[in-house]
């Protein structure tokens, strides 16, 4: 008789793979994790494969991958040699964007590193949050929104 696999509810999913029951279902839902059996009661199942799989998804994820380059990964064949090319240019890319990343961290740093030299607690208000609002109020509609989305 051959050994059956272990299938897990959720929360142990979730407690085996260090991702949150609401992650997986949002993982699920971007179709990186197919959907599995479900018991009578309709609880979704998780083998083995699926833990693993979420652990992947993790790992890319803390590595500031994005679900569409996670995707792109997942695709890949471990056996494939040619997919070894593939795997490359997406870490080419993701290496690229880590770059941009990094510039755009540094800049914000120095802007920071300024804001905060601009007031010394001597005067009578705050020197640092009249500028914040100053910006506030200065701040277009299309940049505040293009800046909001490059907060990670």
């Amino acid at each position: 008789m051959p050994a059956t696999r272990p299938l897990r509810l959720i929360g142990k999913a979730a407690a085996l793979s260090g991702v949150s029951a609401a992650n997986i279902r949002f993982y699920e839902a971007q179709g990186l994790l197919a959907a599995g059996p479900r018991s009578a009661n309709g609880y979704r199942s998780y083998t083995d494969g699926d833990i693993h799989q979420l652990r992947f998804i993790r790992l890319c994820r803390a590595m500031d991958m994005s679900l569409d380059e996670v995707r792109t990964l997942l695709n890949l064949d471990l056996a494939q040699k040619a997919d070894c090319a593939a795997a490359n240019a997406a870490l080419e890319s993701h290496i690229a964007h880590v770059g941009e990343r990094l510039a755009e961290l540094q800049a914000l740093q120095q802007d920071l590193v300024q804001l905060r030299d601009c007031c010394d607690g001597s005067g009578p208000q705050c020197k640092i949050m009249q500028a914040l609002h100053d910006r506030a109020a200065h701040l277009p509609r299309e940049e505040a929104k293009s800046r909001a989305h490059r907060h990670v």
